[in-house]
């Protein structure tokens, strides 16, 4: 009998175990990011239409080392694009996976420091330019939350030393 991914009623489950970042996976089973892997290479011989869209409005923009890559998985997650220097990831929902397996999925990606951005394709396919724009900006905030994080808190840059 094939197996499928079901949700169990709210009342009956507990909440989404914590990744462990163990080897490759995450604690994932090996045959299961396999899998996971293939729909990725998968989804990137045949992107849909918005991740199309989106994918040259990006590729236009000059983004040096902090260019995203499309389709990187993350755990047991397939980000549509990911900038991992920045530790952030952009979704693009298609609606064909349930919004509460979104939503665990987005939280499990936040529990371990990653911004998970989120657009539906209809606004890419309407608008790429500007979802491109808006991407582009939480990429630069993102940078500038990890630099001003990275910063101890109690030195003054640009005082003299005595």
């Amino acid at each position: 009998m094939k197996k499928t991914l079901t949700l169990r009623p709210a009342s009956e489950r507990e909440d989404a175990p914590k990744l462990q970042r163990k080897g490759r996976g995450w604690n994932i089973a090996e045959s299961r990011l396999d899998a996971i892997h293939e729909l990725a290479r998968e989804r990137k011989r045949n992107p849909s239409a918005a991740q199309v869209a989106l994918a040259d409005e990006l590729a236009k923009e000059d983004l040096g080392q902090y260019k995203p890559k499309s389709f990187t998985v993350i755990g047991s997650a397939i980000a549509n694009f990911a900038c991992l220097p920045l530790k952030l990831v952009v979704l693009i929902d298609e609606g064909d996976v349930p919004a509460e397996i979104e939503h665990r999925r987005d939280k499990s990606l936040t529990e371990v420091g990653i911004k998970v951005v989120r657009y539906t394709a209809e606004e890419v396919l309407a608008d790429p330019e500007g979802i491109s724009r808006d991407t582009v900006a939480a990429m630069k905030a993102r940078y500038e939350e990890l630099r001003a994080n990275s910063r101890p808190a109690n030195r003054s840059y640009g005082a003299p030393r005595r």
